[in-house]
């Protein structure tokens, strides 16, 4: 029971989905540990998404684009939920949590279904 306590809690979706799924996602993103471990050979154009549930937005080393520092600036951090949210209409989440209809997101994007798996992946290599 102490151990389940210990051990970060998995996303609902499917990570063996998700994996499979975010090789729509790896022409823009990799997935690199801290220590240089490369968990998936992705693109530069976005962040690196390792570690990113729980992760507070534009945290990392990356020239995010404005809709992002603004929503950092306003307290996101990437949960489950949120990161779905964004998924599915990168600007239009943006816009919703900056409370400005002129806000984008860099990310064009848009995955209208399988974010959970997705997260479900994202979270369970950081778990590894």
């Amino acid at each position: 029971f102490a151990l389940s306590l210990a051990s970060p809690a998995l996303a609902a979706g499917d990570a063996a989905t998700g994996e499979a799924e975010f090789k729509k996602c790896k022409a823009c993103h990799a997935i690199i540990k801290d220590d240089g471990t490369e968990i998936m050979k992705g693109g530069k154009t976005g962040p690196n998404l390792f570690g990113v549930v729980g992760r507070a937005a534009a945290a990392t080393d990356f020239n995010y684009g404005d809709g992002i520092k603004a929503a950092a600036a306003a307290g996101l951090v990437w949960d489950e939920a949120s990161i779905v949210a964004y998924l599915a209409d990168p600007t239009a989440f943006i816009q919703e949590k900056t409370g400005d209809a002129a806000a984008k997101s860099k990310m064009a994007f848009k995955l209208a279904k399988g974010g959970e798996d997705i997260v479900a992946y994202l979270a369970s290599v950081a778990a590894q």
